[in-house]
């Protein structure tokens, strides 16, 4: 039988992630992430006891290791809606561990911060599935999953992570979990509005273009203005394919846009911004002018 972890028994940060309950785990079905969160605590407070011990790899008692991790280069995450990211790797394992076995579980994970003192962790739902390439290699797939609506993230987790491979066996209690194989940017979602008025305008008069850009709060979970912030106003003449540069200007205190431009000919305006790390590049969608 598989001895099942509880949530209670998960502290510090992790507390964040495992502690939720994601509309996916409410009817029970599963309590993989609360056994990986258990694990993980417990194979990151080993290695902090031992200050020989590298950050990247903690020795625990499974004989697991992973390599080739591939994760998305960003993980875009709005206000309520659910998110899930793939992530591959290989696993190698001993002679002795039965990855086939029912008491036996792995899967990926994301931090932030280093794995021993991590500002926050991220899991899967659901363990990996594996397939075996050799007697003690198989290449795995797994989820990481992100409820932002179950305040799983702090907007101050927006940024850089770190990813890595965590593995369990329900029988003996041992775990593996080994850190530093991948980085990821974990991201508020980002929104970009324009309006270019009057419409239709005169040759030569004066077109007023606003826009609003805005990001996803984690915390309040509705989008906020992204505040002082380089946005480009772009042109596309009717019938063209492509836009160019007008000029450049900032965010206010709000995260609105206003300018003022000369009408020429029938086009369409839009607003452009390039991204930061913590927030996704976005074009608005392009308002036409029809230029009398």
């Amino acid at each position: 039988m598989r001895i099942r972890a509880t949530v209670a028994a998960v502290s510090g940060a992790l507390a964040l992630s495992a502690l939720a309950v994601p509309a996916a785990q409410a009817d029970g079905s599963s309590s993989y992430r609360a056994d990986a969160a258990k694990a993980f605590a417990q194979a990151t407070s080993h290695a902090s006891a031992k200050s020989t011990f590298s950050a990247a790899a903690v020795p625990a008692d499974l004989d697991v290791s992973f390599s080739n991790l591939k994760i998305a280069k960003t993980v875009r995450v709005g206000t309520t809606q659910h998110v899930s990211t793939t992530v591959t790797y290989k696993l190698t394992h001993g002679a002795d561990v039965d990855i086939t076995s029912a008491d036996f579980a792995n899967g990926p994970f994301i931090y932030k911060g280093s794995l021993d003192s991590p500002e926050n962790v991220l899991f899967g739902d659901k363990e990996a599935t594996c397939t075996a390439t050799s007697a003690t290699t198989a290449n795995c797939k797994g989820l990481i999953d992100v409820y932002p609506d179950y305040d799983e993230l702090l907007n101050s987790d927006a940024g850089t992570w770190s990813a890595g491979g965590l593995a369990l066996d329900y029988a003996t209690e041992g775990e593996t979990v080994q850190g530093g194989l991948g980085k990821t940017l974990v991201q508020r979602v980002s929104r970009l509005t324009v309006n270019a008025a009057p419409e239709p305008v005169k040759k030569g008069k004066t077109i007023t273009v606003t826009g609003k850009l805005s990001r996803a709060n984690w915390e309040t979970h509705k989008y906020a203005g992204y505040t002082n912030q380089p946005v480009k106003l772009q042109f596309r003449k009717k019938n063209a394919s492509t836009y160019t540069t007008v000029k450049t200007i900032k965010t206010n205190s709000t995260g609105n846009l206003k300018t003022t431009v000369k009408a020429s000919v029938d086009g369409f305006f839009r607003y452009s911004f390039a991204g930061t790390s913590t927030t996704p590049a976005v074009n608005a969608t392009g308002d036409f002018v029809d230029v009398k």
